[in-house]
């Protein structure tokens, strides 16, 4: 009796089995990059419909005027917001100035010094706790530690405010990118004879310089629109003012007086400024990521 159709049955088998499996991959991988693609449609929709919305209630609104004159008074029509536009810059280089440096530091700690200590669990958790705390009241403490005993309200003050906000997302972001340099690079270092702390400033932060900027900048935009902690801090102002021991205007809080004001006039030019704020902050990141992009080609290429 042949034994080839029993062969040749069994041999079968398993190449029908593995063709079912290839289709029921295929199937599960397509529809899983279906919801992959779903998804970043839905995360990506609102905001294409908030910066189109944005674009034709503010875009008739932007001119030469509105970058260049102060708010005009009750009743009479034109005016911008230069004197916001410049407050905004002269608070957010305050806050980058006091948080930026805070940050990375915190971050190199964790990352380098920290891990498996008590005091790095404890800076740690208080990052991640200081992350989720309400704009408000970060604003509500820098009014009551700076602006009440200095009794007056400053641009110094809303710096602190806005800076206190960018630390514990800097910190995180230092720290995840510092662990991801290889420990390989760390132990050449240390077999040249180069000091621990050497090493970390010279070689680990320099090989992840191009993702703590991008977290730089990430802090950074998520400050850029805060309204809150300068409501009891900067409070603004309707006329120039570069001293930073006093009251100053920025865009969000000229934005947020227009909002709420019963007049036509202002509330188009409180679109104009929601306009030119989104503007800027997606400027300044696409920049940052433009270069960040080019710091890591070059040091992939090096």
């Amino acid at each position: 009796m042949s034994t080839q159709p029993i062969q040749a049955s069994i041999t079968r088998r398993p190449l029908r089995v593995s063709a079912t499996n290839r289709m029921l991959r295929t199937g599960i991988n397509r529809f899983v990059t279906g919801l992959a693609v779903l998804a970043t449609l839905l995360v990506l929709a609102p905001l294409f419909a908030i910066l189109l919305y944005l674009i034709y209630k503010g875009a008739s609104s932007l001119n030469l005027a509105f970058f260049t004159h102060n708010p005009a008074p009750v009743g009479e029509p034109g005016g911008g917001m230069a004197n916001s536009i410049v407050g905004s810059g002269i608070i957010l280089a305050l806050a980058s100035f006091m948080g930026v440096p805070v940050g990375i530091c915190a971050g190199l700690y964790l990352a380098e010094f920290g891990r498996g200590k008590l005091l790095g669990d404890a800076v740690r958790f208080t990052a991640d706790v200081l992350n989720g705390v309400p704009s408000i009241v970060m604003g509500i403490s820098v009014y009551s530690l700076i602006v009440m005993r200095e009794r007056h309200f400053s641009a110094f003050a809303g710096g602190v405010a806005l800076a206190i906000m960018m630390v514990p997302t800097i910190t995180r972001t230092t720290e995840e990118m510092l662990l991801q340099v290889p420990m390989s690079v760390r132990e050449a270092a240390l077999g040249l004879g180069v000091s621990k702390w050497r090493t970390a400033l010279s070689v680990s932060l320099r090989t992840a310089s191009p993702g703590i900027i991008t977290g730089c900048m990430l802090a950074f935009a998520r400050v850029a629109g805060e309204t809150a902690p300068l409501l009891f801090t900067a409070f603004g102002n309707q006329f120039w003012s570069f001293a930073l021991t006093q009251p100053i205007a920025a865009l969000p809080l000229q934005i947020f007086v227009y909002a709420i004001s019963p007049y036509d006039e202002w509330h188009r030019l409180a679109w104009a400024g929601a306009l030119v704020l989104i503007g800027l902050i997606m400027a300044s990141v696409t920049l940052v990521r433009i270069f960040a992009g080019r710091g890591t080609v070059r040091g992939g290429r090096s």
